[in-house]
């Protein structure tokens, strides 16, 4: 029998150590001793290697330790027969980092939920609120709202109950958001953003579109320092109405620029949502970006529209728009579609708007693009109502566009999900080395599902229902979703952050 299985190494380390492996040919596996589980006669599936094979998992101390035709003994057995057994996803945009939110995600097949576009500040508080108390793995980026806000002299921002920061207004003083920054004030807020990633921080969150004052210098000079200090810039772009005749292609044009002349790598968040119709063009410019040795990395969730918070900078321009452009907006906590009365009041009142318009066949295209990564974007569901997105994305890809459409190879699809958004973050966070696959020395972050059976369930009228046919997850080896339930009471879920000093 052909097997793969760990020597014995001491002290764990990551895959990107080196961890000391061996591969047992024709011999039968070593000597194991019982495991923990063993997850039998599943279709394993790992995107880095391409392995697509009926096997066994064998798991001990939340590591996969074997995967193999043989059945060593295990304390548990789990009968994977029909499902793959496949990484668990890993999601880099996910703004709800609450316990409502975290029980849709691992429904839907998370292990791994990060806050790395808009990011959290201060960093430490935020890591050490969820330390053992949090159901799936957890990592944030370093606000430059939060320390945009800090560096204008304003109280520093609260967290909301998602723990990222509102995209809304700054309560004593807007001038954080829409000022350009002196140059002292340019100096501190770099000060400050450079003492995050000292607390861990995966590296610098920007929502551009939020925080209109900023100016292209101070871009410029906040990516010089994540390329100096080797981190990754993970970017909400600029309004295409901030260029004067660019149109959807230049607020990407500038982040490219930026990366190029600085070297700072960049990823560009939800580039469905940005780019719209320009979505073919925009990632040419990536693409072509990439040829020539730019670091820059895109992705997109699997819906048409799209949602924020309606007192935020990004509807200052939406005075006297037409009845049908109100229509195209929904507000989440009713369902229902705005007027510009009911408009005018929200916007008043603040919460979250799902905007709608996009077409399906670009959104479709996108979808289909193996090297587009798959992010949902999730708003929280600890403020009630939220987008499908958040319980639906991984789900969706897998039944809607990969099995009913078949746009999609099923493990291009999860190497959307796994792999590419683990290498993403693998230089500002070593840990990452070992997620994102099905391998000996991997972390047991698994996700098994029925590939006939998988689908999301939430709408944008009913968006509090949980995806169909992923039946087991795993996370760091524990069982968060057992048989399609959630598991009560276990939180295996670890910090993701980078090495601090």
């Amino acid at each position: 029998m052909n097997s793969v299985a760990s020597r014995p190494c001491g002290r764990r380390a990551t895959l990107a150590a080196v961890m000391c492996l061996t591969v047992v040919a024709c011999g039968g596996l070593p000597d194991l001793g019982p495991v923990d589980l063993l997850i039998t006669g599943g279709r394993v599936m790992d995107p880095d290697s391409g392995l697509d094979a009926v096997l066994n998992v064998a798991v001990r101390d939340g590591v996969i330790v074997a995967l193999t035709e043989d059945t060593p003994e295990a304390h548990e057995v789990v009968d994977a027969g029909g499902l793959v057994v496949a990484p668990g996803f890993i999601d880099l945009h996910a703004h709800g980092q609450d316990p409502e939110s975290s029980r849709y995600q691992a429904r839907d097949g998370v292990t791994t939920a990060m806050e790395l576009e808009i990011g959290v500040y201060p960093v430490g508080p935020w890591y050490a609120a969820r330390e053992g108390r949090a159901l799936i793995h957890f990592g944030a980026s370093v606000s430059h709202q939060g320390a945009r806000r800090e560096a204008f002299g304003v109280m520093v921002a609260e967290t909301s109950g998602a723990g990222t920061l509102l995209l809304g207004r700054g309560g004593a003083s807007d001038a954080y958001l829409y000022e350009a920054a002196s140059e002292d004030e340019l100096h501190r807020l770099i000060r400050l953003m450079e003492r995050e990633l000292d607390q861990g921080g995966l590296g610098f969150g920007f929502g551009i579109s939020y925080t209109p004052g900023a100016r292209h210098l101070e871009l410029w000079r906040l990516f010089a320092t994540a390329a100096d200090r080797q981190v990754p810039v993970f970017i909400h772009l600029r309004s295409a109405g901030a260029f004067r005749a660019g149109g959807a292609i230049a607020p990407f044009q500038e982040v490219v620029a930026n990366a190029a002349a600085t070297g700072a790598s960049v990823h560009i968040v939800h580039m469905n949502s940005s780019a719209g119709e320009a979505a073919p063009s925009v990632l040419e410019l990536i693409r072509g970006a990439q040829a020539h040795g730019v670091d820059v990395t895109t992705e997109a969730y699997p819906y048409t529209a799209s949602a924020s918070r309606i007192e935020s900078a990004l509807f200052d321009g939406w005075a006297n728009r037409t009845d049908a452009a109100y229509q195209e907006l929904q507000w989440v906590e009713t369902g229902a579609r705005l007027t510009e009365e009911t408009f005018r009041t929200y916007r008043e009142q603040g919460g979250w708007v799902i905007m709608h318009g996009r077409v399906e066949e670009t959104n479709e295209w996108v979808v289909s693009q193996p090297d587009v990564i798959a992010a949902s974007d999730g708003i929280p569901f600890s403020d009630g109502r939220a987008h499908p997105r958040g319980a639906g994305t991984f789900a969706r890809i897998l039944g809607h566009y990969v099995r009913d459409r078949g746009v999609l190879s099923l493990m291009d699809g999860l190497r959307k999900m796994t792999l590419l958004p683990a290498r993403r973050l693998e230089t500002v966070a070593p840990q990452m080395a070992a997620k994102g696959r099905v391998q000996v020395g991997a972390d047991a972050d698994l996700t098994l599902f029925d590939p006939d059976r998988v689908i999301d369930r939430a709408t944008y009228d009913a968006p509090d229902r949980f995806s169909e046919g992923i039946l087991h997850v795993l996370v760091a080896g524990t069982f968060v979703v057992r048989d399609e339930a959630l598991v009560d009471g276990v939180t295996p879920g670890q910090a993701i952050r980078a090495p601090t000093p």
